[in-house]
């Protein structure tokens, strides 16, 4: 036993919680980001603007999104440089085979495929064949094996949140938009966690609100502390950076979390806002306004499919209402009131900027 943990960590392989739902997990959010996301991104500007090279390149981007979720997952797992380059078969085939639910075949497959690639790195004068090899055939291996029923049952699980939040659409709204904007905030990935489900229709437009609802939250509530750098960095960028001040006082977060609590059922049953664009763009929130780019591509989507007619007036209030107007004006108020009681004190929102 003791020369097997010796061995472990001389390969730095740590079966941790941290190492593979945290660290893993979020790089994969940052890989699919820089593939799918923003090739989707690319895609509409340039289908907008009848700029044929954008759409193009959009969507050479998104094709390799497997690859490059799987690439940044190694990355993650301080993989080597032969393991790390042979993730992109890996990672390619997890996806393809896993179907809609491919980003979570890919998660797990990949986690796999890089920790044995690990365990045989270097440990044969063969290394320049014995390490992709290894990678290689484990990695594809599993994925012909196992990708397809673990993007069945992710689909299954998305599917059902979908179903219920169609069904319940109050109920619902509130369930899923108070989570995945926890998820968001907290150092796990709302973004890939969305993904790996397919969580899109009214599902997905509830966890853009609850994502909304932390990000601008934070931002406007801790604007006294953080003037506009602060509102930038969370409302544009993540609202992770209050995770540290969270942990001091666990009590500012409820202001952000009520505000989603409240706007999710508004956007599932006042405006019936829905995210039919890619699924990851359900937990970006206000992130680079990628969760608002994909409820506009949504939209885009359903005009040509013949699912919808025109983008109204009423699509464009409660898209800002919800991403913006609403989680600013609630968490203030959430705030203030926590003020008062003395439950949240001056300088407890502050960010180290």
């Amino acid at each position: 036993m003791a020369k097997i943990k010796e061995f472990l960590k001389r390969k730095d392989i740590e079966f941790s919680l941290k190492r593979y739902g945290i660290d893993a997990l979020g790089a994969m959010a940052q890989g699919l980001f820089a593939s799918l996301l923003v090739g989707t991104i690319l895609s509409t500007i340039g289908k907008q603007f009848s700029i044929d090279f954008l759409v193009e390149i959009g969507n050479f981007a998104s094709a390799v999104k497997g690859s490059a979720m799987a690439i940044a997952i190694g990355y993650a797992l301080k993989a080597p440089p032969l393991v790390l380059f042979s993730l992109a078969a890996v990672g390619y085939s997890a996806d393809t085979l896993g179907g809609a639910g491919g980003p979570l075949a890919v998660l797990f497959i990949a986690i796999i495929a890089a920790e044995i690639g690990k365990a045989v790195s270097k440990e044969t004068k063969l290394d320049i064949l014995v390490t992709p090899v290894t990678t290689i055939i484990v990695g594809c291996g599993l994925s012909m094996l196992c990708a397809g029923y673990i993007g069945t049952a992710a689909s299954a699980v998305g599917n059902a949140i979908m179903w219920a939040t169609e069904l319940h659409p109050f109920l619902m709204g509130m369930i899923v938009s108070a989570i995945v904007g926890i998820a968001l905030t907290l150092p796990i990935s709302s973004a890939a966690i969305c993904g790996a489900l397919s969580l899109t229709g009214l599902a997905g437009g509830a966890a853009v609100a609850g994502c909304c609802a932390q990000m601008v939250g934070f931002a406007v509530m801790s604007f006294k502390e953080n003037k506009w750098g602060g509102l930038v960095s969370q409302g544009l960028g993540t609202s992770m950076l209050q995770m540290g001040n969270i942990v001091k006082n666990p009590r500012i977060w409820i202001p952000p979390t009520l505000a989603s609590i409240i706007t999710g059922p508004i956007a599932t049953c006042v405006f019936k806002l829905q995210m039919n664009g890619t699924a990851i763009s359900s937990g970006m929130g206000t992130c680079g306004l990628v969760g608002q780019i994909g409820v506009y591509t949504g939209w885009i989507n359903d005009i040509a499919a013949g699912t919808k007619e025109a983008i109204t007036a009423f699509d464009w209030i409660g898209l800002i209402a919800i991403s913006f107007v609403l989680p600013a004006i609630l968490s203030v108020i959430f705030c203030e009131i926590l003020r008062k009681i003395g439950w949240i004190k001056e300088n407890d929102l502050k960010l180290g900027l």
